[in-house]
């Protein structure tokens, strides 16, 4: 399941509601993306995420399937903040549900990858020097290049 939130998330509220009652895993992996203080040194005051609802969930629909498809997993769940975001507030969280732990770990890295690379979202910063777009880094393009070299899981 994947949803776009404009108001606050709970990543403990999502992780406990994600958690409760499965009795058929053996591994749940979770990540919850912060907004920093700073970005390259740059103090940063305010974090904005623009979106297409409609077609930004459709997309985050998309990398759901393929992270399915790739990973032996048995489910998962993808919330992603849109619009003004605080410093130190959530801005996404990925839980990954699976019976071992590998395939769990390794799915939620691969959403995650894809996520900041793929997903329609508009990222601007705000700080004392005014506003800045925010796209991702050359590490972020590499981070998500890596699993076109790797195999998807048998």
């Amino acid at each position: 399941m994947v949803r776009l939130e404009a108001r606050p998330i709970d990543p403990a509220a999502l992780l406990d509601g994600f958690c409760r009652d499965r009795t058929n895993v053996g591994a749940v992996v979770s990540f919850t993306g912060l907004c920093r203080a700073a970005t390259e040194g740059q103090p940063v005051t305010t974090l904005t995420l623009d979106a297409w609802p409609g077609f930004t969930e459709a997309v985050m629909t998309e990398l759901e399937t393929e992270t399915r498809a790739r990973f032996d997993i048995i489910d998962v769940l993808a919330v992603h903040r849109w619009g003004d975001v605080g410093v130190g507030q959530p801005i996404v969280f990925v839980a990954v549900a699976a019976a071992h732990r590998r395939a769990a770990f390794e799915a939620a890295d691969f959403l995650m990858d894809q996520l900041k690379t793929r997903a329609p979202l508009w990222k601007r910063e705000g700080g004392p020097d005014g506003r800045r777009w925010i796209e991702p880094r050359p590490s972020d393009r590499a981070d998500a290049a890596r699993w076109t070299e790797l195999e998807p899981a048998e």
